[in-house]
Order: structure tokens, then C-alpha cells, then sequence
């Protein structure tokens, strides 16, 4: 049996639970490979827009192991968990705060990492179409849906004749997300929060691609997402951190 990789923080954003598009699967897997003391959802946990449409929701067993395993961190090894809002799951808006035991429902958090501060929230307040277009949002999450079903017959179609697998619907929401995020200042306008709220850091998801670098001074880092990217970001017992890719990760 591989052994359980041990981490003080372990963050994930995007999961889209509800979505047929989420690695809820993968998601799963990684979470049981892991021991964390600290366990943090950032943002579109689960995808209330698409639960809203009744032809395109999808929840399984799947969904039922991955709750599973984030409860028998907790009780097994005393993981405290934190569930973040993000825009997808704005209905978090009408509970929260809320505190259970070991579980916790917020709107974002300041987590404290090798004598830093890290500001830790989704960012979708930060995104200018988000949070003043919300029907360009919605329409956007549309289209993007629509390219991953294309996605999915194109590189069926590829794999027959033997060719990599090629995501063109992330590769054309990167562009999408890089011209949002370019109009907005969104990761400027997430580091000078940061810095406002007397952090060294910030810890964000939302555009669904995972980096790590220095913005005039303030760590910028996003973990990613598990529609595509299947991407985390941990944080070791001296307080480093690093992005993983579950692909990696199992292959180890």
C-alpha cells in the first residue's frame, strides 16, 4: 500500500460537485492519499448552478465516498475542515458563519504559515464580471460546459488514432480568464487585499489555474481547479508550499 503523504494544509477550489464535469473521482482519491491537519475547500465546492438544472446536475456514489473520506479525516486524525463560498456556491451566503466541531463554513479566512499570513478566499468578488455581470457569468458557465462535452468527443476521436489527449476547452478558457483577469486587476486587486488585511500571502481559485509567484511583494497562490487541471496546493510541516497535480501524485 503507497504510503499516506503528510501535509499541515491541503487546498482545493473548483470542485463543481454536481457538475458531470467534476474528477469527483480524482478528487476522492487524492483526499485519501493525504493526512492533513488543516483541510480547505476555496470556493465552488459544490456547483449550486448547475444543481439548479435538473437535466444537467449529476451527484452519484461518488459524491457519497468523497464526504466519506473528509469525514473519516476528521475523525480519525482530527483534521479541522474549512468550506469556503465561492460564486457557484453562493447559497453558503444564507449560513454562513457556521461552526461544527471540527467543520467550518465561512466566507474566506486568514491562515497563519510559516510565521506569514496568508489571506485565503475564492476571489469571485475580486472577478468585475462575477460580481457586477452576474448573467454574463452564468452565460459564460454555459459555454464552457458545452466545450467540455466537445472536448470529450474530440479527443475520443483522437485516441483512436493513437494522438494525446488535448483540452482545447482550457486552453480557450485560459485565454477567456486571462483577458478577465487583465481588465480587472484581478490578482493585483486580491494581493493589495491582502496586504490591506496585514497578510504576506494570498490563497485564491476561481479562474482555474494554479500558480504560485511574488506580486509587488505578496505571495500570490491559486490552486487550481478538478474539472481539468485536477491541481492542490500543500503546505509542509516547515510550512513550504507547493502545487501538486493528481496525476503526479498517484503516479509516485
Amino acid at each position: 500500500m503507497k504510503e499516506r503523504k503528510k501535509y499541515r494544509t491541503v487546498v482545493l477550489s473548483d470542485i463543481h460537485l454536481g457538475s458531470k464535469y467534476s474528477k469527483v473521482a480524482q478528487a476522492a482519491d487524492f483526499l485519501a492519499s493525504v493526512d492533513a491537519e488543516t483541510l480547505i475547500f476555496n470556493g465552488d465546492t459544490i456547483d449550486g448552478w448547475q444543481l439548479q438544472k435538473k437535466d444537467n446536475a449529476f451527484w452519484g456514489v461518488e459524491h457519497s465516498r468523497f464526504f466519506r473520506i473528509i469525514m473519516k479525516m476528521v475523525e480519525q486524525h482530527g483534521t479541522e475542515v474549512y468550506f469556503l463560498r465561492g460564486n457557484h456556491d453562493d447559497f453558503l451566503d444564507k449560513i454562513i458563519p457556521m461552526i461544527m466541531g471540527k467543520l467550518n463554513i465561512l466566507k474566506d479566512m486568514i491562515l497563519e504559515s510559516g510565521g506569514k499570513k496568508f489571506f485565503v478566499t475564492h476571489g469571485d468578488v475580486f472577478d468585475s464580471v462575477t460580481s457586477n455581470m452576474k448573467w454574463v457569468a452564468k452565460l459564460g458557465d454555459v459555454m464552457y460546459n458545452f466545450l467540455l462535452m466537445i472536448n470529450v468527443l474530440y479527443n475520443r476521436i483522437q485516441s483512436l488514432f493513437g494522438r494525446p489527449y488535448y483540452s482545447f476547452s482550457q486552453a480557450i478558457k485560459n485565454k477567456v480568464k486571462k483577458a478577465v483577469a487583465a481588465s480587472s486587476d484581478f490578482d493585483k486587486m486580491l494581493t493589495d487585499m491582502a496586504r490591506v488585511k496585514g497578510c504576506q500571502g494570498v490563497i485564491c481559485g476561481h479562474i482555474h489555474r494554479p500558480e504560485d509567484r511574488m506580486i509587488d511583494g505578496i505571495r500570490y497562490l491559486n490552486s487550481g481547479d478538478w474539472v481539468e487541471t485536477m491541481s492542490a496546493l500543500v503546505e509542509d510541516s516547515e510550512g513550504n508550499w507547493e502545487i501538486v497535480y493528481y496525476k503526479e501524485n498517484q503516479a509516485v
